[in-house]
């Protein structure tokens, strides 16, 4: 970890702060509770900010709390709710944002693989809108000119400089410019924030099926908390099972209600040919390729759309506790 880099260097500018420079506040934050978090700072020579949420590391549920809106580069509120999985009393993750496409699409979407060498992981975080690696960020007409970049890297192994030199080059900052948060999925930080990402599923699928996804003007998901796994391979399938079966999504939406009801059976997971199973059993039999599973899988169990213009509720999808309770390994 380098001083280098300090807070001047985000000197007062002219505009509004940015997605990387919101995201870099709560980082400085963060390196005054690494202690109570249970993060690990780490030393490197590349510089920077390394910070370890759970691969050495014990990490901690107000980690992984700080981690998720880290991600959505402190646009979004994440908070644990009571709630329950069928019969059950079980903790759910929720998320709060009123600038959804910033906060979930530009920042938390875990779009960028990192690969270089043996090293890979999977990328989110404000970064991505400064190296622009992705369609998408054409497709929004969104890019950051940063002076630093945060990212979050969901990995069992922490970068080696080979990567942070990658990363800086590729976002056009220095290599003491980047800030970096790992953690695997299965830990406790790291399972929490990929469990708070129901709202930004539910984006992404409405994106990807064509709607204008500036008309949604606010949104709120909630998932149920996966047990944290054993290992990387069995989070993963817990970690997508606990929005894929028991996300709820709530959009508040303006414009007409012709093009919701024309996609909004298509949005939610139920839609898709490979729903009603774990997803460990899909991607185990797609050889645990993610691109051999249905794309139309990736979103939330159901999803409520407000439309605050006509003051028509539309509700598709819904829970399916069953296939929950066996992913999570509870009667």
């Amino acid at each position: 970890m380098s001083d280098d880099f300090e807070d001047d260097d985000l000197d007062e500018m002219e505009h509004e702060p940015v997605l990387n420079e919101l995201a870099w506040d709560l980082v400085h934050q963060m390196l005054t509770a690494t202690d109570e978090m249970q993060v690990d700072p780490v030393e490197t020579e590349a510089g920077g900010v390394i910070l370890d949420f759970g691969v050495e590391a014990s990490g901690s549920v107000g980690a992984g709390l700080a981690l998720a809106e880290i991600c959505l580069a402190g646009l979004a509120d994440v908070s644990i709710h009571p709630g329950r999985i069928g019969d059950i009393g079980w903790p759910h993750v929720f998320v709060q944002t009123d600038t959804p496409v910033e906060a979930c699409l530009c920042s938390q979407y875990a779009g960028w693989q990192i690969a270089k060498g043996d090293y890979f992981a999977m990328g989110s975080g404000p970064m991505r809108a400064a190296a622009c690696k992705e369609e998408l960020f054409e497709q929004l007409d969104y890019r950051e000119d940063a002076r630093g970049v945060v990212g979050i890297l969901e990995s069992n192994r922490l970068p080696t400089e080979e990567v942070i030199e990658m990363l800086a080059e590729a976002c056009n900052v220095p290599k003491r410019a980047v800030a970096l948060l790992v953690a695997p999925t299965s830990s406790i930080a790291g399972n929490l924030q990929v469990v708070a990402r129901s709202l930004e599923t539910a984006l992404h699928k409405m994106h990807e099926l064509g709607f204008d996804v500036h008309r949604i003007q606010s949104g709120c998901g909630v998932a149920p908390l996966a047990p944290v796994a054993g290992d990387d391979l069995t989070g993963i399938g817990r970690t997508n099972d606990a929005i894929l079966y028991g996300g709820q999504v709530t959009l508040f939406v303006n414009g007409d209600d012709e093009s919701i009801r024309e996609i909004g059976p298509r949005i939610p997971s139920n839609s898709s040919h490979d729903y009603g199973r774990p997803f460990l059993e899909l991607f185990e039999e797609a050889g645990r390729d993610f691109y051999k599973l249905d794309p139309m899988l990736f979103s939330p169990a159901e999803v409520l759309i407000h439309n605050v213009e006509t003051g028509c509720v539309h509700r598709y999808g819904q829970q399916n506790i069953e296939v929950l309770k066996r992913s999570f390994g509870v009667a």
